[in-house]
């Protein structure tokens, strides 16, 4: 399979009332569920651009470099930033496969961008994956798995990331991120 090639690469992205936030770590580290907590808090005119679903969902892929959702994160974001909403990013995210693309969109946007890393220990990541709901997933995904994935400090280079650990509160990191990106203060969409 070849590498899809990033046409939007270093073109302006959103504008200078876009929030873009990135929201990255290992599997079961609370990712989904802060990007669903800042969209519930924010209401309409966000959108979440959630790795899982573009990579095993709409392409069925593979996670490595080089990988088509690659740029099809890429380009749904920026898309979604073009046309006015706030976009936040989620996923595992590999720093070696997808910190080329993230630092250029970063670069690229034009309005105010926070990255994330929940750097969560890997027994913790264990305690978290079992109380997910979804019994078909847990069977599927064992801790075996959950070992294989679990890259310790996964951190982009050029310190562009806040790093937030186990001890912040689902509620605590949504809150901090409402805050920093100044999502709190802005107004939802009507439509």
């Amino acid at each position: 399979m070849s590498t899809a090639s990033h046409p939007t690469a270093g073109t302006p992205a959103g504008s200078p009332e876009t929030r873009l936030v990135v929201v990255r770590g290992n599997s079961a580290s609370g990712k989904s569920s802060v990007a669903a907590g800042i969209r519930e808090r924010f209401g309409r005119g966000l959108a979440v651009v959630a790795q899982d679903n573009l990579r095993r969902i709409v392409l069925r892929e593979r996670d490595q470099p080089g990988g088509a959702n690659i740029g099809l994160i890429d380009t749904v974001a920026r898309y979604a930033l073009n046309a006015g909403y706030h976009v936040v990013i989620e996923g595992i995210l590999y720093a070696d496969h997808y910190g080329e693309m993230l630092t250029r969109l970063v670069a690229d946007h034009l309005g105010v961008t926070c990255c994330y890393y929940l750097d969560i220990p890997i027994d913790e990541t264990f305690l978290r994956h079992a109380s997910k709901a979804d019994r078909e997933y847990l069977a599927a995904v064992t801790e075996r798995e959950l070992r294989d994935w679990y890259r310790e400090h996964d951190v982009l280079p050029g310190g562009i990331e806040t790093v937030i650990g186990g001890d912040s509160t689902l509620r605590d990191t949504v809150e901090r991120i409402m805050r920093d990106t100044a999502l709190s203060e802005l107004p939802t969409r009507d439509s």
